[in-house]
């Protein structure tokens, strides 16, 4: 019996390869960040709904940040309001913002990222625009609730702002220098959003709906910019180095954490009334969980979007030869 009689004739030529099962559930990272900014936008919708058009939420935000006792506004009585102002001032001069939208540009150039760096500038003059049109065309019901006014205060532009300028810099970053700006950054919006509380501009609910446009705006953006450079959802790595840095940012994370709870939070507990500070710790809370999870979906993405149409005959560089680059 010959060796080629063991087979069967209509077996021998074989079909065509199978992808792989991790290969068949890759999505496009464009879908999930239009997908995380549906969410943002209902998340957004959900607040404004509940916080200025229902009375629970209303009185909630007046538990929160009660009125004065002297001239009804909602300045809160405490030693912090004159370092809130000083914050909310030096953050709103426009050559301060100027500058830094600068800075998001010039990164972009030197890394080659000039679009991803005009995304970026246009992303937080559209969260402004958007916040003060929010806020011009939001009615806010008089709900007989004694605490409350009928001015609409939400969202925050200055909240909004500070956190889509925080993201436009994740746009022209690598990525290593994302998850370190991550941290400080996100607490730099917390400070500026404390700020607007202490200081009587914002209520708790105007600070969540900031953020919450601020990310809204970057997940549109992020999309555009991952659909005209073709970039893919990370499959993530499993290389040693890899692990040991995430485990490193996550014990400095942890470190910074911990001394915020016996440090600042002591310190703030002995400053202010015991509803504004929830309404900070919470603020800070949504703050940085909202902005690490941006973060960790754009983590390994290089926003490389040309200036001109690539030749279809061209093939697209892989990754060594943008790391050549």
């Amino acid at each position: 019996m010959s060796i080629g009689s063991l087979y069967s004739v209509g077996r021998s030529t074989p079909g065509p390869a199978r992808p792989l099962p991790h290969a068949r559930a890759a999505v496009p990272l464009g879908l999930r960040l239009l997908a995380a900014a549906l969410s943002g936008l209902v998340a957004l919708t959900l607040a404004a709904a509940v916080f200025v058009r229902t009375y629970p939420g209303q009185w909630l935000d007046g538990v929160l940040l009660p009125r004065a006792e002297r001239g009804g506004g909602y300045e809160q009585q405490t030693v912090l309001v004159g370092p809130a102002k000083t914050v909310l001032a030096t953050f709103g001069s426009p050559s301060l913002i100027a500058a830094l939208l600068g800075v998001v540009l010039l990164v972009g150039v030197l890394r080659r990222r000039l679009v991803a760096g005009i995304v970026g500038v246009g992303m937080v003059v559209c969260a402004v625009l958007l916040a003060g049109a929010v806020k011009s065309e939001l009615p806010r019901p008089d709900l007989q609730i004694l605490s409350s006014t009928t001015h609409n205060s939400f969202p925050s532009g200055h909240v909004a702002a500070a956190t889509a300028l925080l993201l436009a810099f994740m746009l022209v970053l690598p990525g290593w220098a994302r998850r370190w700006l991550a941290a400080p950054g996100a607490v730099g919006v917390s400070v500026i959003a404390s700020a607007t509380m202490i200081a009587g501009w914002h209520r708790f609910s105007d600070v969540l709906g900031g953020v919450l446009l601020g990310v809204t705006v970057f997940c549109l953006a992020a999309a555009a910019l991952a659909a005209g450079s073709g970039d893919r959802a990370p499959t993530g790595g499993s290389g040693g180095g890899s692990l040991w840095r995430r485990l490193a940012e996550a014990g400095v994370a942890l470190v910074l954490l911990v001394w915020a709870l016996l440090v600042v939070v002591p310190g703030l507990a002995a400053s202010v009334q015991r509803g504004l500070l929830i309404a900070i710790v919470a603020a800070a809370a949504s703050t940085m969980f909202l902005v690490g999870a941006v973060v960790f979906l754009v983590r390994s993405t290089d926003f490389e979007v040309p200036l001109s149409p690539r030749n279809p005959a061209q093939p697209a560089p892989t990754t060594e030869t943008r790391k050549i680059s």
